[in-house]
């Protein structure tokens, strides 16, 4: 059974949250954050400035999965993930 839209919203920004207070994070979350994002694209709720934010994210964690070091990937990005946490709470 799929998870709804708002638990799939929760789930977003709690993973980067995760990821903005611990400055670590793991490549099984970065995928997650990606069937999140593309679940979340689909879904007809989803606006065009949602539609940015996610396809920022989504970027955020393909990058991340492939990086040599995550939890630098991660820090070099504490600024936008403030601002996506901030967004996500704005567009949700």
């Amino acid at each position: 059974m799929p998870i709804q839209y708002q638990d799939q919203v929760n789930l977003l920004k709690d993973i980067l949250s995760d990821h903005q207070s611990e400055c670590c994070g793991t490549v099984a979350e970065c995928e997650q954050l990606e069937r999140v994002i593309k679940s979340l694209m689909v879904h007809s709720n989803t606006n065009q400035q949602s539609m940015e934010l996610l396809e920022d994210i989504y970027n955020y964690s393909q990058t991340g999965k492939y990086s040599a070091s995550l939890d630098q990937h991660i820090e070099s990005h504490q600024n936008q993930l403030s601002q996506w946490i901030n967004d996500i709470d704005t567009y949700s």
